[in-house]
């Protein structure tokens, strides 16, 4: 079966480097060609070099001050040829970036069937997160296999009447390779980084959704700035996207604290080890909602809806909104309360067990494309 992997940004790698590699693994059963957009490129390269992944197709398409229309139609494009070169039985596609949506829209119109990894997801607000909440949905009703991360996502599915034999429920992916990368050794880092935690409690921040952009990120940024200085036993390390909406406002507001401590993007192992050694996490991102629970690492998601409730659900995760007050009192709570912060940190993780390659693996082996 061949096989085509599209990928675009550094969370689509690191979330599709274990299928890749389970696939590759399964000898001549599959011949797995990977495709890069580069809708990101610098967070992008870092992943695929840490997991060791041969790219076949590289359209390197980010650019300076590109919009959501360059890099659809871009994709779009660029995929429509990759696929004219590479004749694949199956597209596969994660998530719910431009780049994955697009992809999933070529191999539609060249009449490929696509699957879907991380299928599912759903707020039920088309603007939250913009552009990826229709970004998902637009994928799922394109594609043709469905592999869902939790029972909710397939449920969610189910409603919009996706057929119930095109939808397998695997567990997430950035479980196995959070797994994967937590068992090796620790990259070199910043020196300042590697004293954070000995004495002191960590929070671990991501923060960079479109939809924060402006005051609620304002808001979210001196939540952070006054934990910090309110807590002389707390310091934060805030590994910074390179996107101008973000960088300028934490530098600042956040860029002469003490104990914050703004980083460059990091590569994925040192992210992973660092996430090992923090208290709680801070974050506007989707995947750390599912990373963070498997390493008891309870989460405060600074947004007003998200698509992972399973993780708000089981105890992991608590929604705590963009406003400065919500953000500034609920991490205080967790803080001080240790019974609170007991429940969170030694609840069950509702996103899998590290074996959902595999489950995909073994699903595409049945189909006889």
């Amino acid at each position: 079966m061949r096989i085509l992997v599209v990928i675009g940004t550094r969370p689509e790698a690191i979330k599709m480097a274990m299928p890749i590699r389970e696939l590759r693994s399964r000898g001549k059963a599959f011949d797995v060609r990977v495709c890069l957009t580069a809708q990101h490129r610098e967070l992008l390269d870092q992943v695929i070099k840490t997991f060791s992944i041969s790219v076949d197709f590289d359209l390197d398409l980010m650019k300076e001050g590109q919009t959501l229309f360059d890099v659809t139609s871009d994709v779009l494009l660029g995929m429509g040829r990759v696929i004219d070169e590479a004749r694949p039985d199956v597209v596969m596609v994660h998530g719910d970036t431009t780049t994955s949506f697009a992809a999933a829209l070529a191999a539609y119109y060249r009449q490929t069937k696509v699957a879907h990894v991380e299928a599912g997801l759903r707020t039920g607000d088309k603007f939250r997160p913009f552009p990826e909440e229709i970004n998902r949905r637009l994928c799922d009703a394109l594609c043709d296999y469905h592999y869902a991360p939790t029972q909710g996502a397939k449920d969610n599915l189910l409603r919009e009447n996706i057929l119930p034999e095109g939808i397998v429920v695997t567990g997430n992916t950035v479980i196995d390779a959070l797994l994967d990368v937590a068992n090796r050794p620790d990259t070199p880092g910043d020196p300042a980084i590697e004293k954070v935690g000995r004495n002191s409690r960590l929070i671990l921040v991501t923060a960079h959704r479109r939809e924060s952009f402006g005051a609620p990120f304002v808001q979210m940024l001196t939540a952070m700035r006054d934990l910090a200085r309110n807590n002389p036993d707390v310091e934060i390390v805030y590994p910074v996207h390179p996107n101008p909406n973000v960088r300028g406002p934490a530098d600042e507001i956040l860029g002469k604290e003490e104990r914050v401590h703004l980083v460059p993007p990091m590569d994925y192992v040192r992210f992973v080890h660092v996430l090992k050694k923090s208290t709680l996490v801070l974050t506007d991102s989707g995947g750390i909602q599912e990373e963070a629970p498997s390493l008891g690492k309870p989460v405060l998601v600074m947004r007003d809806v998200t698509e992972r409730p399973e993780a708000i659900g089981a105890g992991t995760a608590m929604l705590v909104g963009t406003t400065y007050r919500s953000i500034l009192d609920n991490t205080q709570r967790l803080l001080d309360d240790p019974e609170l912060y007991g429940r969170m940190a030694n609840a069950v993780n509702p996103y899998g067990d590290g074996l959902a390659s595999k489950r995909i693996a073994d699903h595409l082996s049945t189909l006889g494309v």
